[in-house]
């Protein structure tokens, strides 16, 4: 069954998804990032160039025809055909189309209100459904 983590608290969602992606690299793991909009993927597109100037993530859009070839995949399309299931990060305030599929979900809730509400809601909905569920809040120790 999927395990999800939720992590709230996040000032910057798309800095947060990049570190968790470069995380999963290291660990030789595969991920998606399921950007909210079209716009938001760009972004984290261009913020995995710029993470670091010693890391190289290796990345490409789900519809790029180098995407099975690929370990870090981004896309806006929460129907979009992906090459693995390994793990996904949530930037979205919707519940992933394609969540069971997947062996981990990160779900990446920012400090904005609404954000939270729809992070709230989603987690009691994974609660029912019996998932494993753990909560991380940044800024705790």
């Amino acid at each position: 069954m999927t395990r999800i983590d939720f992590h709230t608290n996040i000032p910057d969602k798309l800095s947060y998804a990049c570190r968790l992606a470069r995380k999963a690299y290291a660990s030789r793991a595969r991920v998606v990032l399921l950007a909210e909009d079209t716009a938001q993927a760009a972004a984290l597109d261009a913020a995995l160039w710029t993470l670091s100037e010693t890391d190289f993530l290796p990345h490409v859009m789900a519809s790029d025809p180098l995407a099975a070839h690929t370990p870090i995949i981004i896309t806006d399309r929460d129907d979009a055909e992906l090459p693995h299931y390994d793990m996904l990060v949530n930037l979205t305030r919707a519940t992933p189309a394609q969540l069971g599929r997947f062996q981990r979900v990160f779900e990446i809730i920012s400090t904005d209100d609404s954000d939270a509400a729809a992070g709230r809601k989603r987690y009691v909905a994974y609660k029912q459904q019996s998932y494993p569920l753990t909560h991380f809040v940044a800024g705790q120790s």
